[in-house]
């Protein structure tokens, strides 16, 4: 029956308008227009009238009131004294943070360039600087002060200067608090302080919730789309003030429930849910940012409220990537004390290159292993509407002697769907981790593309208030029609397998009460917008950044610039124990320009930003071995390369993680992590026997860095991969007149 559904779903999206949404930067209705197609004139009188279906992600600002221009970059100066190569506009490729001048002069380019093309702003914390100084070391009024200088910059830009005309979700950073990284449970002084500041981003209903635990959501949409604010410090490994989300007693426990709740209450209304933080759900074979508990819950609440999950947005690592939850991953028995899975590390909390670059190199060798997208059956690709041979699974009980060759077809589909949770890869999830604006690289900030189409007649933010009534406190909801669990998984299935009584099957006995399984979606529910393309669904991201080394404009005593990679804990730059030859600093005008887009990148080639997408995207990163329009010729990366071969098959694609026949999404507690580890770790053995230079692996680190490092500095920190690539995209301009953007 779901799998009609979802064949119907299908039918009507690849016939409906939503079908004909268009990109970013190509021809769009006149309800999606792209940035620079409307006068400012005309973007200030509609952007109050209608949709753009975008948004602006924006994360770790870390603005530093003491920063001096040509100040030291070394560790003991920290861009405050002494004398060196801090720019203008901050110290790119170093641990500095960031001056009032690129601050001021972000926000200026956005208002002029961003603010009325879009509907709403995530805004994912870490607003106030590092505490890396010791003789100016933090206090309490400092961190405040920042983050209200910084609020008020998002009022000017998104408002008048006391009303805001259209919503912006604001979170918690680890460094917006002191000392950082700890936070006790609420209510307490730092979610009073910050419910005044934030008071015209936190709606007036919520604002009890938001000081009882840090967290609340935004329905920028009213009825149709809510961006939740999520408080991870309370889930953040390295909290030494909380433990995880298993207790009762602990504020992350707490935190969970209230998502619950709230996840249930938006299926109810039939909306849609964006989930945004600071800290993301990070996580490898051996190390990992939030407690495991944290982790575990999250992924599941995902997995069961997969039918109204848009994706999820966070910050906090500075560096521009993706990751994938496998629901494969969930382990109930861990809510019992009776997991064999090993504990996991704490990852670090400030990444050095290095470190970075080892993470990066864990995701590869995680995604060498995903099921290979190519063998996905066409059903998810929305071009064959009908498997009815699947629906007659049934029937093979009742048939017997040889398979006919069509039974075999058909069964070999259904083992393809099983190793993705079904058609639509609802096996998996994506998390989106944005740059920052502090130079640690270059400064970046995204805007999202969603799907608009049957939004024309909503209504909007600025139009609408939900009222007190229409808020749920999860203390005071009742837990009808959940399943409370008991996470003894092979008792239970013993129970199961013997037991007549088919009423007592439905709710069996729970060895833990305390802990609640959220309902999954409906079977006759069409997969969600995070896996079926349609209405609010992400279509695709422009990212922009600004290449402080041609803005700043510094004139060095050597033209050579520091050759070694910093992998020590502090960074101090490029142009790390250089000084400027002039002691006035003659910048160049700032300005904002494209790094790449996901509409006409020739490397990602992401339709939209679809799991289905990302998974093909991650399994051609993660290939040792890859198919020969993804290869490095010739030592560079060519800017037109040959379209993906999905036809090639290698022999290690035939060697990928299988799903039991008996298995679904809906049971996948049930396992064996061991096993897929074992097969895990002789994969990365075979692949790293025959690497081979893979250019869609190669561009993801350089953009993981915002194009800051050169072929050499890859090389250097993954000596395991053997790297040829071309001169970095991002070079200074030679004249004024070929900058690309808008000057300030």
């Amino acid at each position: 029956m779901r799998l009609n559904a979802w064949c119907i779903a299908v039918y009507l999206l690849q016939f409906s308008p939503a079908a004909d949404a268009k990109p970013l930067g190509t021809t769009q209705s006149n309800l999606q227009v792209p940035l620079g197609d409307l006068n400012p004139t005309h973007h200030q009188r509609a952007s109050s009238k209608r949709l753009h279906g975008r948004f602006l992600h924006i994360t770790d600002l870390h603005h530093d009131p003491h920063y001096k221009v040509s100040s030291s970059t070394d560790e003991d100066d920290a861009c405050h004294r002494g004398k060196g190569t801090a720019g203008t506009y901050g110290a790119e490729t170093t641990d500095c943070d960031t001056p009032q001048s690129l601050i001021d002069a972000t926000f200026k380019w956005i208002k002029e360039n961003v603010r009325d093309n879009v509907d709403f702003v995530v805004w994912t914390g870490d607003s106030a600087r590092h505490d890396s100084d010791e003789k100016i070391p933090r206090v309490q009024s400092e961190v405040l002060d920042t983050n209200r200088r910084i609020a008020s910059k998002f009022l000017e830009t998104f408002g008048n200067g006391e009303d805001l005309s259209i919503p912006v979700i604001s979170t918690f950073g680890n460094n917006d608090i002191l000392p950082h990284n700890i936070l006790l449970s609420g209510p307490n002084k730092w979610f009073k302080t910050y419910t005044d500041i934030w008071d015209k981003f936190i709606p007036e209903e919520q604002r009890h919730g938001f000081q009882r635990g840090g967290w609340y959501y935004v329905e920028v949409i009213p009825n149709k789309l809510a961006v939740f604010s999520l408080n991870t410090l309370y889930f953040f490994s390295h909290n030494a003030a909380v433990d995880g989300c298993a207790l009762r007693s602990e504020p992350g426990y707490e935190h969970m429930e209230w998502l619950r709740i709230q996840l249930q209450f938006m299926r109810d209304r039939g909306m849609k849910v964006i989930l945004t933080g600071h800290v993301p759900p990070a996580r490898t074979d051996s190390k990992s940012l939030w407690d495991e508990t944290c982790w575990q819950k999250y992924t599941l609440w995902l997995q069961q409220y997969r039918d109204i999950v848009v994706g999820g947005l966070f910050g906090h690592m500075n560096i521009d990537h993706f990751m994938i939850q496998d629901t494969k991953d969930i382990d109930l028995l861990l809510f019992e004390s009776k997991s064999t899975a090993p504990a996991r590390a704490l990852m670090d909390d400030e990444f050095t290159i290095q470190s970075a670059g080892d993470y990066l190199e864990d995701l590869r060798e995680d995604w060498s292993v995903l099921p290979n997208p190519k063998n996905l059956p066409i059903l998810m690709d929305g071009e064959d509407l009908e498997y009815p041979e699947l629906n007659n699974a049934s029937d093979d009980k009742k048939k017997k002697g040889k398979k006919s060759k069509k039974d075999k077809e058909r069964d070999e589909r259904k083992k393809e769907l099983k190793k993705f949770g079904g058609p639509w890869g609802e096996r998996f999830q994506i998390t989106h981790v944005g740059p920052s604006i502090v130079p640690n690289y270059f400064p970046t900030l995204r805007v999202i593309e969603y799907n608009i189409t049957g939004l024309d007649d909503s209504a909007l933010w600025s139009d609408s208030v939900v009222g007190r009534d229409e808020q749920m406190d999860w203390l005071d909801q009742e837990e009808e029609g959940q399943f409370i669990v008991d996470v003894d998984i092979s008792t239970e299935k013993k129970k199961r397998k013997h037991q007549k009584d088919k009423k007592r099957l439905k709710n069996p006995t729970p060895s833990n009460p305390g802990f609640i399984v959220p309902s999954p979606p409906s079977k006759a529910a069409p997969p969600g917008p995070a896996y079926s393309p349609q209405s609010l669904t992400l279509l695709g991201y422009t990212q922009y950044f600004a290449n402080l080394t041609y803005i700043n404009n510094l004139e060095l005593a050597s033209k050579e610039s520091n050759d070694e990679i910093d992998t020590e804990k502090w960074r101090k730059g490029k142009h790390g124990g250089k000084v400027p030859k002039d002691d006035d600093p003659n910048p160049r005008a700032f300005h904002y320009q494209v790094e790449y887009d996901t509409f006409t990148d020739p490397i990602y080639k992401l339709k939209d930003m679809t799991v289905k997408s990302y998974l093909k995207l991650a399994h051609r990163i993660g290939k040792y071995k890859p198919s020969k329009g993804d290869r490095v010729e010739d030592g560079e990366i060519s800017e037109e390369p040959e379209l993906y071969e999905d036809d090639v098959e290698t022999a290690d694609d035939a060697k990928q993680i299988s799903v039991s026949e008996n298995e679904s999404i809906e049971d996948a507690e049930e396992h064996d992590p061991d096993a897929e580890k074992k097969k895990k770790h002789k994969k990365k053995k075979h692949h790293r026997k025959h690497q081979e230079k893979n250019r869609v692996w190669l561009s993801f680190v350089q953009r993981a860095f915002v194009g800051t490092l050169d072929g050499d500095d890859i090389k250097s920190f993954d000596d395991e991969v053997l790297v040829h690539i071309q001169k970095p995209f991002i070079s200074p301009f030679e004249e004024e007149e070929e900058l690309h953007g808008l000057e300030l």
